[in-house]
């Protein structure tokens, strides 16, 4: 099926540049919300992206009006009956999410596809709200919407075939890239990016390094941004929401660092709120830095660690080789997902983890992984097809054969 008409519920920040991307593609877009003064917000997030082209050149006047025009700011269901996809991008509350889809469901055509932004929450829970639950599927696009390329397209248990290949198909069409992703808590990216943010945390709170030193030592790894200022920009609300749910998903090895209870406590929620783990404008870090020493008089975290690039890199590392092990996506999309979704570079190489973990050596990655083990607890254990490999005499590319194929 080909998409003609779009609809997007939720005139946010994402839902907002999730239109302005399918207007970009030239679709016309349905854009929802329940509040007046949301929907004008969101009309003026569309203007601004086109006008920041038109001011560079890159596109004229009379090109930007075309495209604002394909938008149809609404705030009933009305213009939703013929359209062939819905993306929602309400708030990551199922309750929500589930009302939002019913009320779909009893205005849109049977075949129209519903797509959900969510970046952790359960397709196949959002698809049991409908009675179209093999046309529901997970589309999770990344901030900013307009410029990142990855999108992951999530399908449930119960989605079908179809409606895979039609998401795909209008995600190249967006000129993003699709990477498929068998459903599981976190999807693909937040589930390999956690780890290594919340280890970041816990350095800064044990007192192993600062966020300064942590970010540096990070970009000069070749990240685009280090762990810290990527949770400011984010929001340490949004990440400690994903935190949280991982942890009850996953169990311990990815227990939240008891740091972010204290910066969400205190409304520190990063650059929108002008606080996070950095101070912005008149604020500073200072209240940041008496909530780790109130943390580490009380006994409740240990200090005297050590941070290193790689207490921050192999808990992804093992993650990824999880991905790997459980079918969550294959080796090549992994790392594509890293590279277009969250900009993960090795220098500066282009390099997901899975392929940095064979030039690495996966006897050095498990050594490495043991290693930290034994210093900091059960969540750096080599997970088993790590050790397969290993044992196997896979070790990457100086034996021809690791997560990938090398020539020798």
């Amino acid at each position: 099926m080909y998409i003609f008409k779009a609809g997007v519920v939720g005139a946010g920040f994402m839902g907002a540049e999730i239109a302005q991307v399918i207007t970009y593609a030239g679709l016309p877009v349905v854009m929802k919300d329940i509040d007046q003064e949301m929907l004008d917000k969101g009309m003026d997030t569309i203007r601004r992206i086109y006008q920041r082209r038109v001011d560079k050149g890159k596109m004229s006047p009379t090109a930007m009006q075309e495209k604002l025009d394909l938008v149809i700011p609404t705030l009933d269901y009305d213009e939703f009956a013929d359209v062939d996809i819905v993306i929602e991008a309400v708030p990551e509350i199922m309750k929500i999410k589930q009302q939002v889809l019913a009320e779909l469901d009893e205005i849109c055509p049977p075949e129209t596809v519903f797509a959900s932004n969510t970046s952790a929450l359960s397709i196949a829970e959002m698809g049991s709200a409908t009675k179209r639950a093999h046309r529901v599927i997970g589309m999770h696009f990344f901030s900013p919407a307009h410029i990142m390329k990855l999108v992951e397209v999530i399908p449930s248990t119960e989605t079908d075939q179809e409606t895979v290949d039609d998401v795909v198909r209008f995600t190249e069409e967006l000129r993003k890239i699709p990477v498929v992703v068998k459903e599981c808590p976190g999807f693909l990216v937040n589930r390999l990016l956690m780890p290594y943010l919340n280890e970041a945390v816990l350095c800064l709170q044990e007192g192993a390094a600062t966020a300064a030193k942590i970010d540096e030592a990070m970009t000069g790894f070749g990240w685009p941004m280090g762990p810290f200022t990527l949770m400011d920009m984010i929001g340490i609300d949004v990440c400690a929401e994903v935190g949280q749910y991982l942890h009850s998903q996953y169990g311990d090895r990815v227990a939240p660092a008891p740091l972010w209870e204290k910066l969400i406590a205190s409304g520190r929620f990063g650059e929108k709120a002008g606080a996070g783990f950095y101070g912005y404008g008149e604020e500073t870090d200072e209240p940041v830095k008496q909530m780790i020493k109130e943390l580490q008089e009380s006994g409740q975290v240990p200090t005297g660690t050590e941070f290193s690039v790689d207490r921050l890199m192999m808990p992804m590392i093992n993650e990824a080789a999880m991905c790997v092990e459980e079918d969550i996506a294959n080796v090549n999309d992994i790392d594509m997902a890293c590279i277009a979704g969250i900009g993960m570079k090795v220098g500066d190489q282009r390099m997901g983890p899975l392929e940095y973990a064979d030039g690495v050596g996966l006897d050095v990655i498990v050594e490495k992984l043991e290693e930290l083990e034994k210093k900091y607890g059960p969540r750096f254990h080599p997970t088993a097809l790590l050790y397969q490999k290993v044992m196997g005499g896979e070790l990457g590319k100086k034996t021809g054969r690791g997560f990938m194929e090398w020539t020798l």
